[in-house]
């Protein structure tokens, strides 16, 4: 690392810290010929492949413009999108690929969306997965309808006066 006051070619690292969301890590550092302090932040770049084929860097505020249309007229505040589009990132990150496709970024909203508010689910599902028909949803729903059973559907009816 450059020392930014004399342009020595080396410095010693005096203490590190990663910052508050975690995805990046700053470093104070000083030259050793001029003995001047100076910090830097390090970031690992992380770009999206689109269709295209046209690269662009990775945009937590991409993944909330989505998601928000997705989430529109549902009870579901910007912190939980926040938290979303966090846990997104930090997906797309573990993969530990400089680069992924667009389509793997969608892929990873859908498990977080579907336990954040399953009806934006279905709304991000149906365009990102280019859903043609009511049987798509139909599917969809069903495959709710099935991890979710609604109360009292176990098989049994609830005797009426049972507890008195």
């Amino acid at each position: 690392m450059h020392c930014p006051f004399c342009r020595h070619t080396d410095s010693r690292v005096m203490d590190s810290r990663t910052t508050d969301d975690g995805t990046a890590i700053r470093r104070r550092r000083q030259c050793p010929a001029c003995n001047r302090r100076f910090t830097t932040l390090e970031t690992s770049s992380l770009s999206v492949v689109k269709r295209s084929g046209a690269t662009e860097p990775f945009s937590r505020a991409k993944v909330l413009s989505g998601v928000r249309k997705a989430c529109q007229g549902r009870p579901v505040t910007e912190d939980d999108l926040a938290l979303l589009a966090q846990r997104v990132e930090e997906t797309i990150r573990a993969q530990g690929s400089a680069e992924v496709d667009a389509h793997e970024v969608g892929m990873a909203v859908l498990p977080p969306l579907r336990e954040l508010d399953e009806i934006a689910y279905l709304r991000f599902a149906s365009v990102y997965q280019a859903w043609e028909s009511l049987e798509d949803f139909e599917a969809a729903i069903a495959l709710l309808r099935a991890e979710h059973p609604t109360p009292g559907a176990t098989g049994t009816a609830p005797t009426v006066g049972a507890d008195r």
